[in-house]
């Protein structure tokens, strides 16, 4: 990571980078081709403003990156709207963010459950160093209102038809009363990384197909079985 970006907890002051972030959110979204739930520059004013977000800027004041914290029913805690501009990045910055909102969580809820859903290997690696599990949707918080977020991800007819049950974004947590070390999972991650990959575009694939009305044929029910079967060794050490 470069020498001259500072990570640090937002202040009222950096309000002035909320339409940027919002329009990268979106704009990040599209070119991946899959979902973010929207956030307005309001929104995102509102978590600064309350001590809940975490922001990567340069010494001479160029935004680079941000998350902010979601809390929900009281027990859970999410770390969401992770964004990194395009010219920082791949140079270390979203992890070094995530860890300095995993702290601030930890500091601010230290007995809730911090979830996230992330379609991306590479975010799924930085919660695994942190000491985040893939686990099922039923594990996550069942908020109405964190569901209803998803509203505005182009995936939200895929999570309705699997009744919230499942969808493209893999759900990780942390347990601070329940959970592996840091370096088991980030160690689990390491072996099962390609696996996971070929899982995730097999996924993607499927449930593209089911939402267009595409019938399974024989194949596809012999890697549904294979699916099934290397979901249930990935999720459980």
């Amino acid at each position: 990571m470069e020498q001259n970006i500072v990570i640090r907890v937002a202040t009222p002051e950096d309000k002035k980078y909320a339409e940027t972030i919002t329009n990268e959110m979106e704009s990040s979204a599209k070119a991946r081709g899959t979902g973010i739930a929207k956030r307005s520059p309001e929104y995102i004013s509102q978590k600064i403003e309350e001590g809940k977000a975490v922001i990567a800027v340069t010494n001479e004041g160029t935004w680079v990156g941000f998350c902010y914290i979601e809390t929900w029913e009281g027990e859970y805690v999410a770390n969401s709207g992770l964004i990194v501009s395009p010219d920082f990045r791949k140079s270390g910055v979203a992890k070094a963010i995530k860890e300095r909102i995993f702290k601030l969580s930890r500091e601010k809820y230290p007995e809730a459950k911090i979830f996230g859903l992330t379609t991306g290997l590479a975010v799924m690696k930085i919660n695994s160093d942190l000491g985040y599990e893939p686990v099922t949707y039923s594990e996550l918080t069942q908020d109405e209102k964190f569901w209803a977020g998803c509203k505005s991800c182009v995936n939200y007819d895929i999570l309705m038809s699997k009744e919230r049950k499942n969808c493209l974004c893999t759900a990780m947590l942390y347990d601070p009363k329940d959970h592996y070390q840091p370096q088991e999972t980030s160690e689990h991650f390491e072996k099962k990384s390609k696996v996971y990959e070929r899982l995730l575009k097999i996924k993607q694939s499927k449930f593209l197909k089911r939402l267009r009305g595409i019938e399974k044929n024989n194949s596809d029910r012999n890697t549904n079985r294979k699916l099934k079967m290397s979901l249930f060794n990935f999720f459980h050490f």
